[in-house]
């Protein structure tokens, strides 16, 4: 792990660096089709790199890992975000907007984990007849830092790659970042060039082998302005940069941050209960300055993660040894 970690150090990553080795690699996300997945898609194919895309057809923001099992995709009654696809379309499929590959593009109306397992299981099977190398979920709209990637969908499609022994980072941008019609935000470009740093510098450590360490993935966080920012290894931490809460009244209680994710839907807050989302005022402690919550506002976070819930041999043991008694000691079981 330490030589891993040394690999992402700040000067590694502003290097000089040869091109990266084509991978193959599906790029997922949980907003739908967006400006920020058409850049690092466009950005990703320069390198080289085979690169399938599949999204949501609607904004899935705030779905977690959610998964409607043993429930069909149906016909669209209504079209997908961004002219993805138009009502009468089949539930998933190829994206049909004039201008984007309809050979890399696929959507699917469901969850952000369905969208990326429909990239994994239906469509690189076909095409790879294997797993991908990578797994990029984003970049979302909206960094995901804190407690709140517990129920980010961009997280959770990295996690649920992860655990399926795929390599996997996730992807947040600022909210400045929104795609617009036209599918060509600038911010997006920054973003997709400096997202093609991090992939050229983990291939280039791997050496043609695993792209990050086996269980462990990333969660990457971009500043409003990530032209020039430097990168820095974070940690998930304890420090919230947004505080969520259930209100009786959401358009009373409505911050800025939430008043802006509204607007990214096109919508505007309720005068009605709901979860609110505000960002938190207060001052982080000395412990948590390297948390990815402090971190992403002036560089580049990126924070391992392990993948899915497993602990790890240090803490299975020491829980071993707090409940010393409990456990059975036979070995055949």
């Amino acid at each position: 792990m330490r030589s891993f970690l040394s690999g992402l150090s700040a000067a590694a990553l502003m290097l000089p660096m040869s091109p990266a080795a084509a991978r193959n690699i599906v790029l997922t996300n949980d907003d739908g089709l967006t400006s920020n997945v058409l850049a690092v898609y466009h950005a990703l194919k320069a390198q080289g790199h085979d690169v399938i895309v599949s999204v949501p057809c609607a904004n899935q923001s705030g779905m977690g890992a959610a998964a409607y099992f043993s429930r069909p995709v149906t016909v669209l009654t209504t079209a997908c975000r961004n002219g993805a696809a138009s009502a009468g379309d089949p539930g998933a499929g190829p994206v049909t907007r004039p201008g984007v590959p309809v050979a890399d593009f696929f959507y699917v109306a469901g969850t952000p984990v369905m969208a990326m397992l429909y990239g994994i299981d239906v469509v690189g099977r076909k095409r790879w007849n294997h797993a991908p190398d990578l797994v990029l979920s984003g970049p979302n709209e909206g960094q995901n830092v804190g407690s709140i990637i517990l129920s980010s969908g961009t997280v959770s499609n990295a996690q649920y790659a992860a655990v399926r022994g795929i390599p996997a980072i996730a992807i947040s941008a600022g909210g400045n970042s929104t795609g617009n019609e036209a599918l060509a935000n600038p911010v997006s470009r920054v973003v997709a060039d400096r997202t093609v740093e991090l992939v050229s510098r983990l291939d280039r450590q791997a050496q043609g082998k695993g792209m990050l360490p086996a269980g462990i993935a990333l969660n990457v966080n971009f500043p409003d302005n990530p032209q020039g920012a430097e990168w820095r290894l974070s940690r998930i931490g304890s420090y919230n940069a947004y505080m969520v809460r259930f209100s009786e009244n959401m358009a009373k209680d409505a911050s800025p941050a939430m008043t802006a994710m509204a607007s990214q839907h096109g919508v505007s807050v309720p005068e009605q209960p709901g979860i609110a989302l505000e960002m938190s005022t207060a001052e982080p402690l000395p412990e948590q300055r390297n948390d990815e919550s402090v971190v992403y506002r002036n560089a580049i976070a990126v924070s391992p993660m392990r993948a899915g819930y497993d602990a790890g041999t240090r803490e299975n043991a020491m829980i071993g040894r707090l409940l010393r008694g409990l456990f059975s000691t036979r070995k055949d079981r």
